[in-house]
């Protein structure tokens, strides 16, 4: 219930400006995102590189209203892929885009703004040796997410798409993406969806997860297993065995700041890690759905919070 209540305030600006006044808000903000600026970010990656571990960085931001805005994040990821090259870092650091960031909700011709400033993304991950993997975002968005991802890939073949497991339709969509040349992040989801689009009880979307984790690993794509779930995680090592998946044909991968010592145990194991790495000024919204899939943080957190009041 209380990561429900979290999801929600998610959105809630007033909670927003009391959470960024907060004192004790950097502190716990520096466990999930990587900072506020491009060297930031790549210093991360190459830490994490380091290790043996590959990343997908996020430049923080959705839901864009303004065009100047929109352009300003694709200009951003840019930046961001031009400080991946220069660093050395594209062969093991990819970035993930969410459309909202880039124009999809503005009125009118959002979606030919988001696929216009997705494509220029697009072809600087190209130029630097890289690649993009789109977000998905809440059920609404998914329809357009998938037509962009699908004009993309006539021109970037390598462009990825995440799918959620929470909602009913992901199965079938699993099943059309499952092709040879696709990449396919599979996620439970983290927004909160109504009962007529969405699972709501975990052991539904658990039982989700492993259905769509069949169907990618028995197909012909590269798909990108991300969970923190120990559970999933062992089931998808003995799915790789039954369809005798190569390490290497396939990834798991996890978030920043979350269960570093099993990221380090399956990359140990041979086992290709990729984190998520989100950066950037707009962290509160990320911030709080990743609160909400953890209750101890979500705990931990507000408590500090009201001390700090």
């Amino acid at each position: 219930m209380l990561g429900r209540v979290l999801l929600g305030l998610s959105g809630s600006e007033r909670m927003r400006n009391l959470v960024e006044r907060a004192p004790i808000s950097r502190g716990i903000v520096a466990r999930f995102i990587a900072g506020d600026e491009t060297a930031d970010v790549v210093r991360a990656a190459a830490d994490l590189a380091s290790a043996g571990l590959t990343a997908t960085i996020d430049h923080l931001g959705e839901d864009t209203l303004d065009r100047a805005q929109a352009e300003r994040v694709a200009d951003a990821y840019v930046e961001l892929l031009a400080g991946l090259r220069d660093a050395g870092l594209t062969e093991v650091a990819e970035v993930s885009v969410k459309l909202s960031a880039v124009g999809q909700a503005l009125p009118g011709d959002g979606e030919k703004i988001a696929l216009d400033n997705a494509r220029e993304i697009c072809r600087a991950a190209a130029d630097a040796g890289t690649t993009v993997t789109l977000d998905m975002e809440d059920h609404t968005t998914t329809d357009s997410t998938l037509a962009i991802a699908a004009e993309l890939r006539g021109d970037f073949p390598s462009t990825g798409i995440a799918l959620q497991t929470y909602l009913y339709r992901t199965e079938d969509d699993c099943r059309r993406l499952s092709g040879s040349g696709s990449r396919v992040r599979l996620c439970k989801g983290a927004y909160d969806e109504p009962v007529d689009v969405a699972y709501q009880d975990k052991a539904d979307v658990d039982r989700s997860y492993v259905r769509c984790m069949k169907i990618l690993l028995g197909g012909q794509g590269y798909p990108l297993i991300a969970t923190h779930d120990p559970r999933l995680i062992e089931i998808a090592g003995s799915l790789a065995a039954r369809y005798r998946r190569e390490q290497g044909t396939y990834e798991y991968q996890m978030l920043y700041g979350v269960r570093p010592d099993e990221q380090r145990r399956l990359t140990q194991a041979g086992e290709t890690v990729r984190v998520y790495v989100p950066y950037g000024h707009e962290w509160y919204g990320y911030m709080m759905r990743r609160l909400a899939e953890r209750p101890a943080n979500v705990m931990f957190f507000l408590r500090a919070l009201a001390s700090k009041r």
